[in-house]
This record gives C-alpha cells, sequence and structure tokens, in this order.
C-alpha cells in the first residue's frame, strides 16, 4: 500500500440538508394531504385533504358523490339541477354557504359576505384537484367556520406545442354533455381552452330539465420560470326548471312522493345564471420565499321566476297562483390579493408568511310581480342596492425547533356592508320605513397550529382557530313589511379545537384521524314578535363535536408486490354529535348534521390505461331544518356507485361508463320550502374521449 501525499486532506463529512422547493404553481401534488408549505401558503398543523381525480375513473356529470369519494367531513345535499350544496361538519349545506369556496385561489361566491352561496362552480373535467383545509382555513382564506374549498384547475402543458381531447357520453333522462380542451406550450406563451355543454332532461316527468354551456380561454407566459404570468378569461351560462317539492302527506293539491316520485308541484319555475370572469395571477419565486398575486373581475347575474301560491308539497292554488315572483340579482365584484413567504433564521427552518387582500362588490337587486304565472316581466315590488368593502390582513409564522412546528397567526377582518331599499310596496302600504343597514366591522381572528414529526410522512397536528360569520344581505334588511331587525345584531362568530394523527407509509398505507370541537355562537335567525310580526336576531349557539378518520390502502402491494397496478381499498367516517345548547333551538339538531356518515369502497389502477371504482355513501338520518320537523326528516341511506374508464389498445381513445346508484335505493337528502327534492334512482351513462 501506497502512502499519501504530504498534502493529502482526509474528506470531511458535511452536514446533511434537506431543500424542498414547492412553487404556488406546482400543480403535480399529489399526496392525500398538502405540504406543509406549499408557495406561500402554511398548512403545517392544519387538517387538510387533497382530492386526487387522476385517481378515479372520469366524474361524469360533475357527480359530487364521487368526487367528494375520500373527503371525510363534507356532506353532500344532492340535486338534479348543476347547482351544488355541500356542508361541513354539521354547518348548513345550501350552496356551501359556510365554507370558503375557491378556484386557483380566488373566491368564486356570489358575494363573499353578503350572499355567499356559489352557484357557479367550475366542471370538474377542468378541475385537477379539490384542496380542502379545515380548522384554521379562517387565517388563511376568510372568516368562515366551514373551512376553504379550493378548485385547482388545469394550466397549459408545457411538454407539448399542441394537444387536445373531446369527450362526448350520453345516458339515462336524455342526458348529454361534452368537454374539448386544447392546450400547449409554444416558446414562451402557453395556451389552455375548454368549451362544455351539458343538458338532460331530469329525473321528473316535468320540469325538472337543464342545459349548461362553458368555455374557458388561458394564457402562460413563462409558465417554467422562475416568474410567471397567467391570465384567464370564462363564461358559464346555465338554466334549469325547479320542478318543486314531494310530499308525504295526501290531500286537495299534494303531490305525494310516495305516489310518483317523479311528479312536479312547480311546472313554471325556472332559474339562470350567466357569469363572466377574468383574472391575471402572477408568481415569483425567490431564493429565501416566494411571492403571488391574483387579481379579479366577475359579473354574475342570477335570475329566477316562481309562481306564487303554493306549499311544502302542494301545488300553487287560489289567486296568489294567477302570478309570479321575478327575482334578479346581479353581482359585480373586483378583488386583488397578495401573499408571500420568507424563509428565515438558522438554515432557513422559520417560515413567515403574510397577505392582504382588497375587495369590492356592488349587488343591485329586483323583485317583480308578474300577471301571469310564466310572466317574465311585471310590476316592481321591491328594489334594493347592496355593496361590500372587505380588506383583510393576515401574517403567519412557522417556528421549529428539530421535530416541533409551532405555527401562531393572526388575521384582522375590516368588512363594511352597506343594504339600502330604494322600493318596497308592501312597506310603503303598511306605512312602514324603508329599511337601511350601514354596517363596518373590524374583527380580529387569531389561531394557533402544532406539529411534530414522529417519522416521514408521519404527523401528530393539533390546531385552534377563530372564525365568524357576518350579517347577510337578507339579514341585514328583510323584504317582509313586518319584519324588523334587532338593534344589538351582531356577526355569529365560532371557534374550533382539532387534534389528530397521520401517516402515509411506503407499504401504500394512508391513516388519518382526528377529534374535533367546534363551537358557533350567536346564530342569526327570526324570532317571533306579538301581532304576526317577526325580527331577525341572534338566536342561539350550537355545539359539534365528533370523529373524522379515513384509511387507505394498496391491498397489491402485499398480494402482489411490485405490481404497477393498484387495488386501493378506503373508507373514511364523520362520527358527529351536533346539539344547539341555547337559545330558540336549545336541546335539537342542526341541519343536515347526520351521527355518521361514512365514504367506502374499492378502486382498481393499472397505470393510465384501466381504472375501475366502486364507491358508497351510507349516510345516518338527519333534519333539512333547524326545528326538527317530522315532514322535514331525511331518512337513512345508502347509496353505491360503480364506474370505469378504459384506454383502448394501441389507441387514442378511452371509454368511460357507470352505472350511478346501483342498488336502486330510493332516497332523497335534500328537502326544501317547498318539499322534498327526490335523488336520482339507478341511472347509467357511456362515453368515449378522443385524445390527440
Amino acid at each position: 500500500m501506497g502512502l499519501a501525499p504530504a498534502d493529502f486532506t482526509p474528506p470531511v463529512q458535511l452536514p446533511t440538508y434537506r431543500v424542498e422547493a414547492e412553487a404556488e404553481s406546482d400543480h403535480f401534488v399529489q399526496s392525500p394531504f398538502l405540504p406543509d408549505v406549499q408557495g406561500a401558503k402554511i398548512n403545517v398543523g392544519k387538517k387538510t385533504t387533497v382530492l386526487d381525480f387522476d385517481s378515479l375513473p372520469r366524474i361524469n356529470g360533475n357527480n359530487y358523490r364521487q368526487a367528494l369519494a375520500h373527503a371525510p367531513g363534507l356532506v353532500l345535499s344532492e340535486e338534479t339541477s348543476p347547482l351544488v350544496s355541500i356542508g361541513y361538519r354539521g354547518l348548513e349545506p345550501h350552496r356551501a354557504q359556510f365554507t370558503q369556496v375557491l378556484k386557483d385561489g380566488i373566491p368564486i361566491h356570489a358575494d363573499q359576505f353578503g350572499y355567499p352561496e356559489a352557484y357557479y362552480t367550475p366542471p370538474l373535467d377542468t378541475v385537477d384537484r379539490l384542496e380542502f383545509v379545515r380548522g384554521g382555513a379562517a387565517l388563511l382564506y376568510g372568516p368562515q367556520p366551514g373551512g376553504a374549498l379550493n378548485y385547482v384547475t388545469h394550466r397549459p402543458r408545457t411538454d407539448r406545442s399542441f394537444s387536445g381531447s373531446t369527450l362526448h357520453t350520453a345516458g339515462t333522462d336524455h342526458a348529454y354533455s361534452t368537454f374539448s380542451q386544447v392546450d400547449g406550450t409554444v416558446g414562451r406563451v402557453g395556451y389552455y381552452g375548454y368549451y362544455n355543454h351539458r343538458e338532460s332532461d331530469g329525473i321528473r316527468s316535468a320540469n325538472s330539465d337543464y342545459s349548461l354551456d362553458a368555455w374557458l380561454g388561458r394564457v402562460a407566459i413563462d409558465a417554467n420560470t422562475a416568474s410567471r404570468w397567467l391570465l384567464t378569461l370564462e363564461t358559464y351560462e346555465e338554466e334549469h326548471g325547479e320542478p318543486g317539492g314531494l310530499t308525504f302527506a295526501t290531500g286537495a293539491n299534494t303531490v305525494n312522493y310516495l305516489a310518483d316520485r317523479r311528479a312536479p308541484s312547480r311546472r313554471l319555475d325556472r332559474f339562470k345564471l350567466d357569469r363572466q370572469a377574468a383574472s391575471l395571477i402572477w408568481e415569483r419565486d425567490f431564493t429565501a420565499g416566494t411571492f403571488a398575486w391574483r387579481t379579479w373581475a366577475v359579473d354574475y347575474t342570477r335570475a329566477s321566476r316562481r309562481q306564487n301560491g303554493g306549499g311544502f308539497g302542494t301545488r300553487p292554488t287560489g289567486p296568489g297562483a294567477l302570478t309570479n315572483t321575478i327575482e334578479r340579482q346581479q353581482f359585480s365584484t373586483y378583488g386583488t390579493e397578495a401573499r408571500g413567504r420568507y424563509d428565515w433564521g438558522s438554515r432557513q427552518q422559520h417560515i413567515l408568511s403574510a397577505g392582504a387582500q382588497l375587495y369590492r362588490s356592488t349587488s343591485p337587486r329586483t323583485d317583480r310581480r308578474g300577471a301571469t304565472p310564466d310572466a317574465n316581466s311585471g310590476a316592481m315590488q321591491t328594489r334594493s342596492q347592496r355593496e361590500v368593502s372587505y380588506a383583510p390582513l393576515y401574517l403567519e409564522n412557522i417556528f421549529r425547533t428539530g421535530a416541533l412546528a409551532i405555527t401562531p397567526g393572526v388575521r384582522l377582518e375590516h368588512v363594511r356592508q352597506d343594504v339600502r331599499e330604494l322600493e318596497n310596496v308592501a312597506k310603503t302600504a303598511a306605512g312602514t320605513p324603508l329599511g337601511r343597514r350601514n354596517d363596518t366591522r373590524n374583527v380580529p381572528l387569531v389561531g394557533l397550529a402544532l406539529a411534530y414529526d414522529l417519522r416521514p410522512k408521519t404527523q401528530l397536528y393539533a390546531n385552534a382557530s377563530q372564525s365568524f360569520r357576518p350579517v347577510v344581505f337578507a339579514q341585514a334588511v328583510p323584504n317582509g313589511a313586518t319584519n324588523v331587525v334587532n338593534s344589538d345584531l351582531a356577526e355569529s362568530r365560532a371557534v374550533q379545537f382539532e387534534f389528530g394523527y397521520r401517516t402515509q407509509s411506503a407499504s401504500g398505507l394512508v391513516l388519518d384521524a382526528s377529534v374535533f370541537h367546534l363551537e358557533f355562537a350567536d346564530q342569526i335567525g327570526m324570532i317571533a314578535l306579538p301581532g304576526g310580526r317577526s325580527s331577525v336576531g341572534n338566536v342561539g349557539r350550537a355545539v359539534h363535536r365528533g370523529v373524522e378518520a379515513a384509511v387507505q390502502y394498496n391491498a397489491l402491494h402485499l398480494l402482489a408486490p411490485g405490481s404497477r397496478a393498484a387495488l386501493n381499498l378506503y373508507a373514511n367516517a364523520l362520527l358527529l354529535d351536533a346539539q344547539f345548547k341555547q337559545g330558540a333551538f336549545a336541546g335539537l339538531t342542526p341541519q343536515y348534521a347526520p351521527r355518521h356518515l361514512v365514504r367506502t369502497g374499492l378502486v382498481f389502477l393499472r397505470g393510465s390505461e384501466l381504472k375501475l371504482a366502486l364507491t358508497g355513501t351510507l349516510s345516518a338520518a338527519t333534519f333539512a331544518d333547524d326545528i326538527n320537523t317530522a315532514s322535514r326528516r331525511v331518512p337513512a341511506y345508502a347509496v353505491w356507485d360503480l364506474t370505469a374508464e378504459w384506454r383502448l389498445p394501441r389507441t387514442s381513445v378511452r371509454l368511460i361508463a357507470g352505472v350511478n346508484n346501483v342498488l336502486d335505493e330510493d332516497y332523497f337528502n335534500r328537502v326544501r320550502n317547498d318539499g322534498i327534492d327526490p335523488a336520482p334512482r339507478r341511472n347509467v351513462y357511456l362515453g368515449a374521449a378522443y385524445e390527440f
């Protein structure tokens, strides 16, 4: 053995550093949980769920029962129109009004505060994934107590100059849908566009038809660089019939569910939505952080005509049935938001995230009375102007010490709401003054999130956060001549606590389980007064607590190690104890708060060539109102769907097919003021897509 030269220096073992880069534009999040840090957003210590649609056969017709298959805690109230209603741990689901709903980080409610209802949701064909953030979402996205649901949509592909596909499906009840898209990148410029059309006669024998048309154009500049621009223009138009509700009661003019669940109780009621939107996003990565800026403008028109008269599951009768109410609400919203992240400290292990938003909406509303049941114009009954200005600030910081991450945060909400009645025929006739409410609120919210890494991809987490819900337009100034608003009316407040454990092992096991406590105080409702009058006031405090658990396992990892196929067995459950503790509803159960909700099934995947899924939803009984009326009880149900997607060998053709409600369950899980809204019985579809 030779001797080492005199100037030989022995090797030195340097410390090991782990570098993680997760840009705001990262569209390759496949984990069932969001990463601890995602661009300018901090998720550590918060319970999160990623719904990756690539892990399922293609979802047809925006079927949210299948889209939410891996989402414990979200309660779906099904309807056969294109509209969507999603609740959270026992909060009312109607149009997801207690949950912040976003598309690519931009809010899509008609108005975030005065009318927080998501009549529009993007076609699932253009959605890469759904991200759901539970406790602590108030500090990151907004004040709603139901967390945040973010649709992350497709961006232009960068590996080809041109590609595209066209999908066509047909099914039961003359359902037809098509989704065609093209995308690619040429030089610095990427492009993406789609056209979507859906139509159906609906499951009822009359007036449950719908038709939807939507298109989008998107341009990306320098998509793969540290500084990226994204411009999007889109439109969405939809019209559907409202066939009215059913009842189990019998008698004159009733439409009995047991006699004919397909019969309409309303033949002339129609709803129409028209939405145009534009947005511009700039993202910039730095050595020690990232910055994202979004600005948007939306014009949103919601219009309906509804025959007067009638009631719960009954046809319109009497003099009122000779007229209708024509409602039109327009929402013009503008917003801009900036978020930044700065990594600091030794080895940059601490992370600061901060952001601000400016938002403005104007919303005129008119209600007219038509002289016939199907009139499209008529005499003015009420006219009002609504405006909202919003300017929140938020700040969070991760402090890391070893395996422990501590993230305190604060958000300052500044909301100004101005609602003015300009005309109200009923109030003028009764000698009641026109209503006006001009209200400004400055609300600080605080939160704390903790995470402890037990080993790679295994973590204990805990969080606590405050949230609140401002007074909505209809509560601020009700239309009725005999309705008044309490002078001390205040926004509702909520606080949430959660503690959980999650792991993702190399063996293919994914587990996430947590216990939670949600206290929702000062809820707003109607208080009966002498003489048939009523007032809007703070009426109740509810406590929602329970367990959420989700497990998924690739059985082929054990049965056939090394197989390129996967057989994913999954189950998730919400076990919920929700009850009003104070107020007029004390001792009762909040609406749409099932004692249990279980989703389970199996999914077979062989690469992207073959996908088969059997998915099930099993729910306990609920009530569709807060006073637990017997006629509004929703019975327990269990629904199973079988879906498939297959690419024909050596071709660019994919076939998709499905049988929804395989066992032909007779059920419903939506009841409104006009009665029971039945859910679809067994139905089938078949389609083909050509990729180029």
